[in-house]
Formats: structure tokens, sequence, C-alpha cells
């Protein structure tokens, strides 16, 4: 799937939403509790979706800002929580951290 930022996803197996913020560099298949995320308007679940995979059922939390552990250039915005975990080709996405603000000293 071509990524695009402002570009909304959900999970086929939970309730998962996401948007994307930056947009890849490489060619990549995002997926959420071991199956392809979709687009917004696209039409029903997976027939063999199911629940979320053993291991990939860690869950999503609202607000947090997901990115790729092979580079620091994919990040997606949770706008609905699930209980699928968020992955890559290259392993599961990993919460973003925050950056510090500057001391007020």
């Amino acid at each position: 799937m071509d990524y695009r930022p402002g570009m909304r996803l959900r999970s086929q197996v939970c309730s998962t939403e996401v948007i994307v913020v930056r947009a890849p560099s490489r060619p990549l298949d995002l997926s959420c509790g071991g199956v392809a995320m979709v687009a917004m308007g696209a039409e029903g679940r997976s027939p063999s979706a199911g629940p979320p995979k053993a291991g990939l059922d860690t869950g999503t939390t609202l607000g947090k800002r997901y990115t790729s552990t092979s580079d620091d250039l994919f990040e997606v915005l949770v706008t609905r929580a699930g209980a699928g975990t968020l992955e890559d080709a290259s392993g599961p996405l990993v919460v973003k951290d925050a950056r510090a603000l500057p001391a007020s000293d």
C-alpha cells in the first residue's frame, strides 16, 4: 500500500484506527494483530481475520505515536485504541518517546 501523511487506516481484527503522520521512505506493509490494515473506507472485515493472533495482542494506546524500530521515518498516531499490536516487516512498532523540553532556568 502507498502511504501518505494524513491517510487514515483501521485494523481488521480490533478497534484500532491510526493516521499516518510521516510516510515511509521504503515499501511497507503495516499490520495490526497479524492482519494487514486497510483504508478507512474499505468494506467489512477480512473473512479469516478473527481476533488478534497470539503474541500480537498487546494493544495500542490512544493518542500515542508509534514508529518503526528499523528507522524513525515512518510514524502513525493512534486515534482509536484496540487490542492488536501494530507491526511492519521489521517487527512490532514502538511508542515514540516525547522530546524533552529545554530547561527554563
